[in-house]
């Protein structure tokens, strides 16, 4: 018999109410022992490895600040002012009159004295945030000012909207020595932040037919369902990511099973039927994610989702948030953007990372390609994958990179992605497929590198489950494989435009996800929370060099074990020499003289440079939305 699965509905006072029981629908397939091939468009049956590779940084650490704690962003002005992040400011300046749905970070959690507070100013509750010591609200410009005077109030932003960010992997990666020496997640329990699951997949049961698919809930507050026979996912892109995570492969005899095929699956739907959320759903779908921690063994959540940074990690909710669910145990793995064809001023993609994968104790995943070989030594980073230092902290992102590009995983019949895009079915051979549905379906992103990387982390905390985040990033990042080209040029075969991509500390990171030798690693980084704290990169203005600052993180130091070289690698982080600029530093836009355009874009202190580097109005989500559709050519 089918084990119930819990429904879910999120209502606006942040209380939880159960919808009912359901049972769901029993399948009678076995699922299949093949899997030595993952998700690939153009890479046929062909086995591949999975690699990922990853850099983070710790300015925060590094000045002795405690994440936690909220900061002044540095914008100056009053007491009261600095209490606005800088895009609040903007939105609320002297003659604006629209009402802002924002989210209030308290210093300590917030009474209903102070709710009641808020509302006799005319201002309207939605939900109480407890993870980040606040609530979100709608409130005028002026009860926004008078608010900001409550010297209980630390922080306000707004609630800010987000989106999904849109094979020979198994191969790239070697994951086959996880499924030969019998791991496969059984026993793991991962949180999927996204647009829902879809689990009437056959790749989604066990063997008994019954869906791991285990707990629905949605934050959204819009339908589950719709006409065309989508349900819970009514977008297309969280059953998409789900299937990488923990696919079967039930339906093509192995052939496009995910990471870890028996993993439990936690569905928090936080992204709408156009790929649409904000910062308040998904701190509400991570704070359930921790209080259903014990109930379903939830030891990671994919967020492959993001957002442009206009603040400081350490003030932002969302980051926030993430960093409480890594210090309950809680591996969180995040999507670094696909804004590295981003090129602001001739900043060339740099410092385009988005959030929450700015926040330094999460392990942020870019996005390879497999260039349609199962050999993982001529692979190449996607163009579009986003690269660091993090806007503002400056934070060496990403920590390590995993194949992302024209990946084959779950099809969601009757979602909007799938009615768009319907030349992006795949059968069960990975042919195109021209039915109304189909089992597959190609996406491309760092949303698809991502659940990749939490689908190893699942592999690994079966090996071992007293492992704790740090423990597991520090892991992956030192048993990468450090090995890449130089330099590689794609070009776009639709716009003719080409993208030099350089192997920097801030576009591979620590380079590309190595399953295998991370099973075979001992090595055990310090248990407590901060210890692979991710460094940060400082410039020096006087001698025009930058260096990379480790803080008071333990583990990138200079042992044997866990120094620098050995995490990030010489070859990755010193390179040869390209123009007298050293390939860690990438190009000279990034590293060279102040004089040039592009720099004041990455290294600039102005906050309206920053910002516009990721979400610019000429620049935001058409181009990201395109590559999750097409992908870089191989």
């Amino acid at each position: 018999m089918a084990t119930p699965v819990q429904h879910m509905q999120w209502l606006a006072t942040s209380t939880f109410v159960s919808m009912g029981t359901t049972k769901m629908g029993t399948h009678t397939k076995k699922a299949s022992s093949k899997k030595n091939e993952r998700h690939s468009a153009v890479w046929g049956g062909k086995p591949v490895a999975l690699l990922i590779l990853g850099l983070s940084t710790t300015l925060a650490f590094a000045q002795g600040r405690q994440i936690s704690q909220i900061q002044d962003d540095g914008s100056g002005g009053s007491t009261v002012s600095r209490k606005f992040s800088p895009d609040l400011v903007r939105m609320i300046s002297a003659k604006a009159t629209a009402s802002q749905r924002v989210i209030v970070q308290y210093k300590n959690a917030p009474t209903s004295s102070q709710v009641s507070r808020v509302q006799a100013m005319g201002g309207r509750f939605h939900s109480t945030l407890a993870l980040v010591r606040g609530g979100t609200f709608t409130m005028s410009p002026a009860a926004l000012r008078k608010l900001a005077a409550d010297p209980n109030v630390a922080y306000i932003s707004p609630d800010r909207k987000l989106k999904g960010m849109d094979d020979l992997t198994d191969a790239a990666v070697g994951v086959a020595a996880a499924w030969n020496a019998g791991y496969d997640g059984s026993g793991i329990g991962v949180a999927v932040i996204d647009s829902g699951i879809n689990d009437n997949h056959a790749d989604l049961a066990d063997a008994t037919g019954v869906s791991r698919v285990v707990y629905h809930q949605d934050f959204t507050g819009t339908s589950t369902s719709n006409s065309s026979g989508a349900k819970w996912d009514l977008y297309g892109h969280g059953t998409h990511v789900a299937g990488i995570i923990g696919g079967n492969g039930d339906d093509s005899n192995g052939r496009f099973g995910g990471m870890a095929p028996n993993v439990k699956l936690i569905d928090l739907r936080v992204l709408d039927q156009n790929g649409g959320g904000s910062d308040s759903m998904v701190i509400a779908a991570i704070q359930r994610a921790i209080q259903l921690k014990n109930t379903y063994n939830i030891r990671v959540i994919n967020l492959s989702l993001g957002r442009g940074i206009s603040t400081s990690y350490v003030n932002d909710p969302l980051c926030q948030a993430v960093e409480q669910a890594w210090r309950a145990g809680i591996v969180v793995v995040v999507a670094a953007g696909n804004y590295g064809r981003l090129s602001v001023n001739g900043s060339s993609g740099y410092g385009t990372v988005t959030a929450p994968g700015n926040d330094p104790l999460v392990l942020t995943v870019g996005a390879m390609k497999t260039m349609s070989t199962a050999d993982r030594s001529d692979d190449q980073i996607a163009s579009y994958s986003s690269k660091g230092p993090t806007t503002f902290d400056h934070v060496v992102k990403p920590d390590i990179v995993a194949p992302g590009n024209t990946i084959v995983s779950l099809f969601d019949s009757g979602s909007t992605l799938a009615g768009e895009y319907p030349g992006n079915k795949r059968n069960s051979n990975g042919g195109k497929y021209y039915a109304s549905s189909g089992p597959y379906f190609v996406l491309s992103g760092t949303s698809m590198a991502s659940p990749a990387a939490a689908g190893a982390v699942a592999l690994l905390l079966q090996q071992n489950p007293a492992l704790t985040p740090d423990q597991v990033k520090a892991r992956l990042m030192k048993t990468a494989y450090k090995t890449f080209p130089t330099v590689s040029i794609i070009t776009d075969a639709t716009t003719g435009q080409s993208f030099t991509e350089y192997y920097d500390l801030f576009t591979v990171g620590a380079g590309y996800m190595d399953v295998a030798a991370a099973l075979n690693n001992t090595d055990l980084a310090p248990a407590t929370a901060g210890s692979a704290v991710s460094p940060s990169a400082v410039y020096d203005a006087t001698t025009g060099t930058v260096s990379v600052v480790n803080g008071n993180s333990v583990v990138w130091g200079t042992s044997v074990v866990w120094g620098s070289s050995v995490v990030w690698g010489t070859s990755v982080v010193w390179g040869t020499n390209v123009s007298g600029n050293s390939v860690v530093w990438g190009t000279s836009v990034v590293w060279g003289s102040s004089v040039m355009s592009g720099f004041s874009v990455v290294w600039g202190t102005s906050s309206d440079a920053a910002e516009s580097v990721v979400w610019g109005c000429s620049s935001d989500d058409v181009d990201a939305l395109s590559i999750a559709i097409d992908g870089d050519s191989e």
